[in-house]
């Protein structure tokens, strides 16, 4: 468990600390300061923060990206764009749903600064491209040899949403935007990002490069939710970089807009979101966490038990911890009887006395088809009781 949370902290440091640095590139020390208050406070952030790891830090990479676009069209003969494909194919390799993100953001590029100011980057450009295509050379010759296609695993991981249709994940985001994605202040300064993107489009006759910023990172956040909402299922830890965007361009416009008062106010917002965050910490540390902790004190045990030298594959209703702790492959149940293990791999159905999404006798007699098993039973002090494990002997 510590070593999960220590990953979860390290991520989740490195993405506050780029949000601060870029923010204060962007605008101010003093505004940046206030962008990471209010991003702190907003509603699920400190919540979500143990439990997604790869959303976290890809947030990170894919704000360096969004900010080596910016440099790559606001500082002559910038070297941004090679560096900031290198950063995409990290995000990728972190996350196969940044792919939705950078596709969002390549549109956003595109929309805000035109084709021919891209095309005229020239060989940086070419360099750029040929980045992209090595960094990735590896995921699509992995991809191939298990899938047939280079692009396999990223479309089977785009069909594992939990969607009921196409483009429930939108009106999911719609319908919360933006309160439960950032708080009551969150929410106003956000808003306030929205205004000012409109008013960037309006004035793109201008055309100096910084004064399409705006417009890149409103369009940006904006694509992002369309794409996202359109591909998969929503979930709030899949859109914290417009979140970030929106409230860096939100924490802009309160500045312009308020003159001389403008000091007085961010400093107001950032007092109240650091109240704000202190009370959410502390909801979070005796409200939520106790029953993630009771939750792990099932799982980790159990998946420490089946941990093994060779190839294992744990199928759990609790894939991303049991994978974690048992350095196995996890998937569901329902992934499970749509693929074929590898030759050579142990494979594990493991059901917990007081489990979620795991089949009854007659879908796990079909599973099992006949094979000889071996089946342990693991006693835990978790909610989730006691394990059966059931490990199938090789074909």
């Amino acid at each position: 468990m510590g070593s999960l949370r220590t990953v979860a902290l390290l991520l989740t440091l490195f993405t506050i600390v780029t949000t601060y640095l870029v923010a204060a590139r962007w605008t101010t020390p003093h505004r940046a300061v206030v962008v990471v208050a209010l991003l702190l406070s907003g509603l699920g952030f400190l919540r979500r923060v143990p439990e997604f790891l790869n959303d976290i830090g890809t947030t990170g990479l894919l704000l360096i990206v969004v900010f080596l676009l910016t440099r790559a069209q606001e500082v002559r003969h910038s070297r941004a764009l090679p560096v900031a494909a290198a950063v995409a194919v990290g995000a990728i390799h972190m996350r196969y749903g940044s792919v939705g993100n950078l596709l969002a953001i390549a549109l956003a590029a595109l929309f805000a600064y035109g084709p021919r100011a891209w095309l005229d980057q020239g060989r940086r450009l070419a360099v750029a491209l040929a980045v992209l295509l090595v960094g990735l050379l590896p995921h699509f010759v992995h991809a191939t040899r298990h899938t047939g296609s280079p692009l396999g695993l990223i479309l089977w991981a785009g069909s594992q949403a939990n969607r009921v249709y196409v483009g429930d994940g939108l009106v999911y985001y719609l319908a919360i935007f933006p309160y439960r994605l950032a708080g009551d202040l969150g929410a106003l300064v956000m808003a306030g990002g929205l205004l000012l993107t409109a008013r960037a489009l309006r004035a793109r006759h201008d055309g100096a490069p910084v004064t399409r910023r705006p417009v890149f990172l409103g369009s940006s956040s904006v694509l992002v939710f369309v794409v996202l909402g359109l591909v998969t299922d929503g979930e709030p830890r899949f859109v914290y970089l417009p979140v970030v965007l929106l409230t860096v361009l939100g924490v802009e416009a309160v500045a312009e807009r308020t003159g001389r008062w403008g000091r007085g106010l961010l400093a107001a917002l950032a007092g109240l979101a650091g109240l704000t965050t202190a009370g959410t910490a502390q909801v979070v540390a005796h409200g939520a966490m106790p029953g993630p902790d009771r939750l792990s004190r099932s799982v980790a045990p159990v998946a420490e038990r089946l941990a093994t030298e060779g190839p294992c594959l744990l199928v759990t209703g609790y894939e991303p911890e049991m994978g974690w702790y048992s350095g196995c492959d996890a998937v569901t149940y329902a992934q499970y009887r749509r693929m074929a293990p590898p030759p050579g791999t142990r494979v594990t159905l493991v059901l917990f006395e007081h489990g979620r999404l795991q089949p009854d006798q007659a879908a796990l007699a079909r599973l099992v088809a006949g094979r000889d098993t071996t089946v342990r039973t693991i006693p835990t002090d978790g909610t989730l009781g006691t394990a059966t494990a059931i490990t199938l002997d090789p074909v």
